[in-house]
């Protein structure tokens, strides 16, 4: 039933700007720490920046400085606001949920489709 899905993708130049989101939704009982990692073809995936129920972040180097995560708890919602973008930004990026479903124990990490970024000029 808990499902996450990403918005907000798409082309940007180098330098732009995107705000990533995902909502999860379903049968939720609670939601711990949410996050977006990104992967390229034929590269692991790999973690962009976590957020915690309580706000603390944590970036990859390769995005402190140019990447603010955020969520509202109230929408089950975590944003990804992209500043600054660069080509090698360019991925498929995937949000990530550690997620209690209603009736279950333990937390479960969730996964959304994945939304495509692309900075080219």
């Amino acid at each position: 039933q808990v499902q996450l899905v990403e918005g907000g993708g798409g082309l940007v130049q180098p330098g732009g700007s995107l705000r990533l989101s995902c909502t999860a939704s379903g049968s939720i009982s609670s939601i711990n720490t949410m996050g977006w990692y990104r992967q390229a073809p034929g590269k692991q995936r790999e973690l962009v920046a976590t957020i915690t129920t309580g706000g603390s972040t944590d970036y990859a180097d390769s995005v402190k400085g140019r990447f603010t995560i955020s969520r509202d708890n109230a929408k089950n919602t975590v944003y990804l606001q992209m500043n600054s973008l660069k080509p090698e930004d360019t991925n498929v990026y995937y949000c990530n949920g550690l997620i209690r479903g209603t009736g279950y124990s333990a937390y479960h990490a969730y996964w959304g489709r994945g939304t495509q970024v692309t900075v080219s000029s």
